[in-house]
């Protein structure tokens, strides 16, 4: 049997289990990977909202990136929930270090409209944290916020992940969820040195769509960390959150997750 790739997320706790912290290390086990974590901030949270969020001292967090990376070979690590600019400025010089790739999914705001990322920790992840990665993944509310640009198309898509480029990330996959289309959901991937790809999936008609993006993040982390090519580790992550989709449930009230386990054939 061949040894998982050990794969390290960065990022916020989900008490509800849909996101953040939890959502990746269930795909992590999923997509066959050795899952572990830097825990960024807890936050009390169910699928109707975000009531409260706690972060831990910012020296904190990095004495547990510090910790990991002196106890395991990591194939490759993705960033969530970073929360303040006191921890993005403890972590970036640790992962600008790094050699193994790193997926970083600028998250922002909840699903439920909770702010996850501080007001002044944006110019933070821009200075710190975007520069270099090898993987941007920004939905279509963070593209904007990033480029300072409205995105209403595929070709809008396209000019923002070119300007994500231009910011120093080395790809960017600029995520379709929150364009209106009754069929497919595409995603834009922009590479260093070639044209823009339009990657299409079914759309699910599901309400039980928490965490997708954190699931997508690490399932392409885990990719990545086995060695794969850029697009095909996004293709497959893709696959996987399509059909985690399709087979997702509520567990309980408001919005569910999808379900992790959904191709594991339990």
């Amino acid at each position: 049997m061949l040894t998982p790739p050990n794969i390290l997320t960065i990022a916020g706790s989900d008490s509800g289990g849909g996101a953040g912290i939890q959502a990746d290390l269930k795909t992590i086990m999923a997509m066959g990977g050795y899952g572990m974590s830097v825990i960024t901030a807890l936050t009390a949270q169910n699928g109707m909202g975000v009531t409260g969020i706690h972060a831990p001292d910012p020296d904190f967090v990095a004495l547990q990136l510090d910790t990991v990376l002196d106890g395991f070979p990591v194939a490759a690590a993705k960033t969530g929930m970073l929360f303040s600019a006191g921890i993005i400025r403890a972590v970036a010089p640790v992962l600008r270090r790094r050699s193994f790739p790193l997926v970083v999914d600028p998250v922002s705001v909840s699903q439920s409209g909770s702010r996850l990322l501080q007001e002044d920790a944006i110019s933070a992840l821009v200075n710190d944290i975007l520069p270099g990665c090898d993987l941007l993944t920004p939905n279509r509310p963070e593209a904007e916020m990033l480029t300072n640009m409205t995105i209403d198309s595929l070709d809008d898509a396209a000019t923002a992940g070119e300007k994500l480029l231009q910011m120093g990330a080395r790809a960017v996959l600029i995520k379709g969820g929150h364009m209106e289309n009754s069929v497919v959901v595409t995603d834009c991937l922009c590479m260093e040195g070639q044209a823009p790809k339009a990657l299409p999936q079914a759309k699910v008609d599901t309400e039980n769509n928490h965490g997708t993006g954190c699931t997508l993040s690490a399932a392409i982390a885990v990719g990545l960390g086995k060695g794969l090519p850029l697009q095909v580790a996004v293709t497959r992550a893709q696959e996987y959150l399509n059909l985690a989709l399709r087979r997702s449930y509520s567990p309980g009230s408001g919005a569910g997750p999808v379900n992790h386990a959904a191709g594991l054939n339990l």
